[in-house]
């Protein structure tokens, strides 16, 4: 199933939601949100962010799935997010992206970093590149990409450039120039190439290849296939062979890591829709209400309807 179709069906934030229940939660202030180009584009310090908001938040550090694509670049400082079931800590001069619909959790940063937050539409930069040609000149957009990407200190200054580039002009509000906006991300992303290839890590053998592949694979379908011989044949193993290799890179088995990707978009849906527990229950394979709330409960010690209103 092609990817924007697949997703589609899947309730998300748009920017606009976004931006209401930061607010309505007594959260970002309204002077760091200029709206008037918010949805396709926004760029703030995080020190800012950190100056004006007590951190975190409840709604920093629950599992979302947003519209836009987004990074977070360091100068200083540690943090730790996650994207599906992998988790990833990093400090500065280091980039993490996440793409659109990817399920992120900001799990950790540290109150003295320094460095920058961005979110744009794809629509932005398509303007004169398909989606297609966009993913192939910069692979960190890919959906389930490797999300880091780490530069050095002279890039860096480049980069820093273009960052603060970008926030002036957005600062700008109604005089904000979109195709300028458009060229400094283009540029920013052009600078960041060389080093894409160099963050990743060395895959250390063939079952860590096919438990990564396996979490990718959990990422991209967990809407709409909820069993391990499904993933096995996607991925042209065998079930015993994919559990086994599961379990020899995480000691967790196949089923244990099914179980958390569910549990994770069971929390996206109870947290960012309002579709009741029922219709919840369906969309995460569970056809009785009552499988469900065992589950989620014996998952967190809570019921559906709790964490719903935490």
């Amino acid at each position: 199933m092609p990817e924007s179709k697949k997703h589609s069906e899947i309730p998300i934030l748009d920017t606009k939601q976004l931006e209401m229940e930061l607010l309505g939660k007594g959260g970002v202030p309204d002077s760091l949100i200029r709206s008037n180009i918010h949805q396709y584009f926004h760029i703030n310090r995080v020190e800012d962010y950190f100056r004006m908001v007590q951190f975190p938040l409840p709604s920093d550090l629950q599992p979302r799935r947003i519209t836009v694509y987004s990074f977070f670049f360091l100068t200083k400082g540690k943090s730790s997010r996650s994207s599906g079931l992998n988790s990833y800590d990093f400090g500065e001069n280091t980039f993490y992206f996440t793409p659109a619909h990817q399920i992120t959790t900001h799990r950790f940063v540290r109150n003295d970093v320094e460095g920058f937050y961005c979110h744009f539409h794809l629509e932005l930069l398509a303007h004169q590149f398909s989606t297609k040609e966009l993913f192939a000149e910069f692979p960190f957009l890919q959906f389930n990409a490797y999300p880091l990407v780490i530069i050095n200190d002279e890039a860096k200054n480049n980069v820093a450039f273009l960052l603060e580039r970008l926030l002036n002009e957005y600062k700008a509000e109604k005089e904000c120039r979109v195709d300028i906006l458009r060229a400094y991300l283009l540029t920013l992303f052009t600078e960041l190439k060389p080093y894409v290839e160099a963050s990743k890590p060395k895959t250390i053998n063939a079952a860590s290849h096919i438990t990564e592949e396996f979490k990718k694979a959990l990422t991209k379908h967990i809407s709409d296939k909820f069993k391990i011989a499904e993933y096995a044949n996607l991925l042209n193993v065998s079930p015993n062979h994919l559990n086994k290799c599961v379990k020899q890179t995480t000691g967790k088995s196949a089923h244990d890591l099914l179980n958390e990707m569910i549990l994770l978009e069971a929390k996206v849906l109870l947290k960012q829709t309002n579709l009741n527990i029922t219709e919840i229950a369906y969309k995460i394979g569970k056809n009785e209400i009552s499988d469900f709330a065992r589950f989620f409960k014996a998952q967190t010690g809570m019921r559906p309807s709790e964490y719903r209103i935490e």
